[in-house]
């Protein structure tokens, strides 16, 4: 059988079926029960934290990833964004009628390589299919929780005007790759998606500056939209320098052509922290060392309280100018996530 069939959502033997020979050997489950049971020993003396997210990017595979790896990834890092360990995901699938087994394996196999390699495990899911036509392929929601040690306490009460803004990769990579696919696009260097799974790379910060004030990952509306919300949080002004924006060539010269900014773009593979002044630059040398820090940059500062730039995001152009940036309008890609 090399295609999705109702049968397959039923609840009976095909459903049964499917999930044996396919999804519990991919995530290696052992019991296939209502719910996971899992061990005190992670959770002892920590707060739990929970995220839930639900995946609809089109197409399911573009240039860097798909759909599995960044369902997994997406949510490792929303746990990892307020100082988690991400421990467990489930997930669950909403498949069209027609959709290729091949495809599923795939994004099966992707899902227990970004799991492996974030240190997680996929312990419970559900799978349900609908008719064809009333999807679009596959759909994936995934719930992820995590243990906050102690005395780690992110957020944006925590910001304070001087404090520094890292960003800990190059911008836009993510909705340029699948922007190119869904549009049959190329670019010269290819633009590859950045998703990868952050947890590791929070780990060595918190490992190296326990006060760290805030985190976040840029995924829809950017890094603008992102740097606004924390900006708005606090009720300081954030100052950029966009001189020190890491952008890449294929990235700027694709935004160039099709009249994009940018700060707009998504991003699945990188994240902001608002961080003590002082550590800084040993903060960011630190992250440079990690796989997925090596292009850390420190972007801006928070700005001294003042009522007339409160939540203001400013940007200080490469020609001495002040430009605000203020959160997306409306939709700049819809399905990137």
């Amino acid at each position: 059988m090399d295609r999705i069939m109702l049968g397959h959502g039923s609840g009976g033997r095909l459903m049964h079926q499917l999930i044996k020979e396919h999804v519990a050997p991919a995530f290696g489950l052992k019991m296939l029960a209502d719910s996971a049971v899992l061990g005190p020993d992670e959770f002892s003396g920590c707060r739990i934290a929970f995220t839930t997210d639900s995946y609809v990017v089109s197409p399911i595979f573009f240039p860097g990833g798909d759909i599995g790896g960044l369902s997994v990834n997406g949510t490792v890092n929303d746990l990892a964004m307020v100082g988690a360990k991400p421990l467990y995901i489930s997930a669950g699938f909403v498949i069209e009628e027609g959709f290729p087994m091949d495809s599923l394996r795939r994004v099966l196999v992707s899902m227990a390589g970004a799991a492996v390699k974030a240190g997680v495990r996929i312990v419970t899911g559900d799978t349900k299919v609908v008719d064809k036509g009333k999807g679009d392929g596959i759909f994936i929601n995934t719930s992820g929780i995590g243990a906050i040690r102690h005395g780690i306490n992110l957020g944006a009460r925590m910001v304070r005007p001087g404090d520094k803004v890292i960003i800990s990769g190059t911008i836009g990579n993510h909705g340029v790759a699948v922007m190119s696919e869904r549009n049959g696009l190329s670019f010269d260097p290819p633009v590859l998606s950045d998703t990868a799974a952050l947890g590791g790379l929070v780990e060595a910060m918190l490992g190296f500056e326990k006060d760290i004030r805030i985190m976040r990952d840029p995924t829809r509306g950017g890094v603008a939209t992102t740097l606004k919300e924390i900006a708005s949080e606090c009720g300081l002004p954030v100052i950029l320098n966009e001189e020190s924006l890491p952008v890449p060539g294929g990235v700027r010269g694709a935004c160039d052509i099709l009249g994009l900014d940018p700060l707009y773009i998504a991003n699945e593979g990188i994240l902001l922290a608002v961080v003590p002044p002082e550590t800084a630059e040993s903060l960011a040398g630190v992250m440079r060392k990690h796989e997925h820090g090596s292009a850390t940059a420190v972007i801006g500062v928070i700005g001294a309280a003042d009522p007339g730039r409160k939540g203001m995001v400013l940007l200080r152009t490469a020609i001495g100018g002040t430009r605000i940036i203020d959160m997306l309008a409306g939709e700049q890609l819809p399905r990137i996530c």
